[in-house]
């Protein structure tokens, strides 16, 4: 899944037409050998986690779980480490369609020889385009095209890659600011009825958050909230 994932990518990733390191008979395509290939994984692989971050849903699901500990008050519970890996598991999930389609319209043909490397790239990144338009806002991609002083194309399958994925990003963050406000309200409420009862009776030495904390932990269990939480995400994604 690592290898396919990396391969996915490769349409952002490159920027020129990397050479093949065999030739095959004359007027065929030529054949990418094993050390091309390595080189090829390995340059993928260096900028695979900023491409993992910005244009996969890692960059929605990491500020909705971000939200989340915040409004639970459970200060480093979980800890970064466990939310950036559930985070990174499910943006697998997420994106395994991407990555398999990716995987048998671009990365297989090349092995075989049937396309060069610089149709390879082109056809990978075609599932990733698809992919962002489904989540990108039109405002957003105005904006782009506006910044960058290029005309509107006719239709949005036309776009390019660097509007796409900027567009790509303020939309994810509009999304994620958005479900992390509406996960805050119950917990808020709780806050708020807390630190109006303790006021009320006198208790103004007991900090509040003390007192809510384990309301808003237990209401979470009660309901399921992980389950509640990580369900909703994926599903939004579909």
């Amino acid at each position: 899944m690592a290898k396919r994932m990396a391969i996915s990518v490769l349409g952002l990733a490159a920027a020129v037409p990397v050479q093949a390191a065999g030739t095959g008979p004359a007027g065929s395509a030529q054949v990418m050998g094993v050390p091309m290939q390595i080189i090829v994984l390995l340059t993928a692989l260096t900028v695979l986690p900023a491409l993992i971050i910005s244009v996969t849903p890692f960059l929605r699901i990491t500020i909705v779980l971000h939200f989340l500990r915040q409004a639970l008050g459970t200060q480093t519970t979980p800890s970064n480490q466990v939310l950036v890996g559930l985070a990174l598991f499910l943006t697998f999930l997420i994106m395994q369609p991407v990555a398999d389609r990716v995987y048998a319209e671009a990365w297989e043909p090349l092995e075989r020889g049937e396309i060069t490397v610089a149709e390879a790239l082109h056809r990978s990144a075609d599932p990733l385009r698809g992919f962002l338009l489904r989540y990108v806002r039109e405002k957003d991609v105005a904006l782009l095209l506006e910044l960058a002083h290029t005309p509107a194309p006719d239709s949005p399958e036309q776009l390019g890659l660097k509007i796409l994925v900027p567009a790509y990003v303020l939309s994810e963050l509009r999304t994620g600011f958005q479900i992390g406000a509406v996960l805050f309200l119950p917990f808020l409420i709780i806050d708020l009825v807390v630190a109006s009862v303790t006021l009320s009776i006198g208790m103004v030495q007991l900090p509040p958050v003390m007192v809510s904390a384990p309301f808003k932990v237990l209401l979470f269990v009660l309901v399921d909230g992980w389950n509640l939480v990580v369900g909703s995400l994926v599903r939004s994604f579909y």
